[in-house]
Formats: structure tokens, sequence, C-alpha cells
């Protein structure tokens, strides 16, 4: 009996070791999995909105050598009266409005400040709709219609053999994607672990089997369909989306500060939802389209695609929201009044007939509870009215 239990001993101190060095070992991607599975509690989640990177794996995305383009103030507004309930029931963390290119209001709120690094969710969407904006008038993408597997061959076989880029571009891939975020178990989570846990998003999206519909054929958002965009351009360049963000939109743009993405663990941005910046360069990037993709001087995005990819182009049924190419137009919305919009109140707002652009972040938990999103584009509408 004595030996049995000097064996069993020995058994269960292997054991202790071998969970010490697998913890030690697998530390980092063990703290990360932690930090996603609270990464929206409500006590945790107006800091983790500010420090991604402390989640994530990351990658700079450069704002290069050139001088800062300072974004001049005009006169300072009072804003109407309901914006401020809707900061506080919203939890908006930073609002900047811009009334002619100038700005005409800023704060910020939940203890964060005008330095924070926000994550965009899905506002960076219609930064990458961008990028191949200028790809496509490079010559380096040839046709929204080509097939996505001319560019990523790693996709054929699978869920989006057969669609093409207008198509992932517009959400009508008809690949099958659960994207509800409060299910353990959908595959918008399954997409955090594997981020979370250093794995490659190519796979995961060339794993993707099934599809609910043939392209092209009906709008549903599903956020991979952006990752399959991200797959086109760095197949179509041979570069990173990191260094073609930099090289063509942000360094030009003069930003105050440099970005990051989050990214998956071969380096590969998280081009649908991982760009981290200040509340204030959002409004810069919404600015510049609402000047036809001109800022200061330099055409940096086509005139033609800000106007093509901000124009209600998806099969949309018509009791919803129109969409173009990662770009949000509201219902009822005026000629020039579209959207970029991520999950949990991030949105950049153009009103291109007035001249205003409100970019705004938060941490609102309730986002997708009835009529949130139609309170925030009445609030936006509001606001530019009244300047």
């Amino acid at each position: 009996m004595r030996t049995f239990g000097k064996w069993l001993g020995r058994i269960l101190l292997a054991l202790a070791m071998a969970v010490i060095v697998i913890g030690v070992w697998k530390r980092e991607q063990i703290t990360r999995l932690f930090a996603v599975n609270s990464l929206f509690s409500e006590e945790k989640i107006v800091r983790n909105f500010s420090h991604m990177d402390a989640a994530f794996l990351s990658v700079p995305v450069s704002r290069g050598n050139g001088p800062t383009s300072e974004l001049l103030y005009g006169p300072e507004t009072e804003l109407p009266d309901a914006v401020n309930s809707w900061i506080s029931d919203r939890t908006v963390t930073g609002l900047v409005v811009l009334k002619d290119a100038k700005i005409v209001y800023e704060n910020y709120f939940q203890g964060t400040t005008a330095d924070d690094h926000r994550i965009s969710w899905s506002v960076a969407k219609s930064y990458l709709s961008a990028l191949v904006g200028i790809l496509i008038a490079e010559g380096k993408i040839a046709s929204l219609d080509d097939p996505v597997t001319e560019y990523a061959p790693l996709l054929k076989g699978g869920a989006y053999d057969g669609a093409t880029l207008r198509n992932v571009l517009q959400m009508s891939s008809g690949v099958r994607f659960d994207e509800d975020y409060l299910d353990f178990n959908s595959d918008i989570n399954r997409m955090g672990r594997v981020l979370a846990l250093g794995g490659k998003m190519d796979d995961f999206a060339a794993d993707l089997s099934e599809r609910f519909i043939d392209p092209g054929q009906q709008w549903q958002y599903v956020s991979i369909d952006t990752h399959i965009v991200g797959m086109v351009v760095r197949g179509a360049t041979g570069r990173n989306i990191a260094d073609l963000l930099s090289e063509k939109i942000i360094a030009p743009m003069g930003l105050e500060n440099a970005p990051y993405y989050l990214t998956d663990g071969v380096g590969t941005a998280f081009v649908l939802g991982g760009l981290n910046m200040t509340t204030r360069d959002y409004a810069r990037f919404g600015q510049m389209f609402a000047q036809g993709g001109m800022w200061q001087g330099n055409q940096i995005v086509p005139a033609d695609w800000v106007a093509a990819s901000t124009t209600p182009s998806a099969p949309t049924s018509p009791d919803q929201s129109g969409y173009g190419y990662q770009w949000w137009i509201p219902a009822g919305a005026a000629p020039g009044e579209y959207m970029a919009r991520g999950i949990y109140g991030q949105y950049i707002y153009i009103d291109t007939a007035r001249n205003v652009v409100i970019a705004t972040n938060a941490a609102d938990r309730q986002f997708r509870a009835r009529g949130v999103s139609e309170q925030n584009e009445a609030i936006f509408r509001l606001i530019s009215s009244s300047l």
C-alpha cells in the first residue's frame, strides 16, 4: 500500500509539473483567452476598448515621418440638450464634431481622453474599402467582378468559391456565418478565440464550407466577408494591410498618432474590426470622405470610388438600411449621407450636404437593443441640422 501511495504521489507530482510547464509555455495565449472572455464585461469594457493590444496581438500602422495635418477649431458649439442624455444612455466615450472641416465640439467621457486609441470594430471595414478603391485605380485589382479565388486561391473549394470581390464588399456572399455576439459557440466568437490563441484567420475563413444562398442574391451582414476582401488585397499586392494602409491613407493624411491593428498569430491584420486610433483621427478620415477623397490638396481616395462605395448598391430588403461597399446608408438618407458603423457604438457619420462629420466611440452594451441604432442616427441628424 505504501508503494502504491508513493507511485500515486509521483504521478500527481508529474501532472502538477506538466500543468505548470504548459501554463508557462502557453501563458500569453491563456492570458489573452481570459482577457477575451471578459472583454465586454460591464466593469472592464471601457478600459478594454482603449487597450485592445493588451488582449490581442497587434502591429503598428506607421503614420509616416511627415508633419501632422492640424485640424482647425471653429467656434465652440453647444449641442442640443438631447445629446447629453444620449451620451449617458449610450455610454459614449468620445465625441468629435466637425463643421466645414473644423472642430466645433470635442469631448471625452467615462475616464477616456483625446489620446486614447479606441477600437474601431466594424468602422475598420470602411478603411479597407477605401484601400480597395485606391488599388483598383492603380490597376492592382482588375475588376470588382473578379472571383475572390483569383487573388486568394486558398479559398478554392470552400464556401467562398464562386463569390466575387463585389459580393464580399456588399456583404452578399451567401456564406453561412453566425454573428451572434451573445452565443459563446457562434462563428464570430469562435473567430475571436482564433485571434486570442494565435491561430490563422485565413485558415478559419477557408474552412467555412456552407452557403445559405448563391453569391449576389441576398444581403446578409457577415463580418468574415471583410476578411476575404483583405485576402484579395494581400493577394493582389503581395503586401500586408498595415503597410498598405499606412502608405496609401494614414501617412498622406498626417494623423496625430500612429494607429495599430489587432492581428492573428501570423501577423495578418484583423481588417474586419481591429483598427485602433483616436476619435479625432477617425473624424479626419470622415472629413476626407466628405471632401470626395481629397485631403489638403491631395486626392487620397478616388472621387468616383467615394461616390460608388457610399451609394446603396447591395441587395438589401426594402425594410433594411442601405449598404454600399462596406459603408452604411441610413434609411431615408439624404444624398451624401452615410456612415461607418461598429458594434458597441462606434460611428463615423457624414452629412456631405452640410459638410458635417461626427466621429464617436462608445462602450454601449445595449447596442443591439430595439431602437438603439435608430436613436443614434436621429442624434447624428439632430446634431448636423443644429450646426
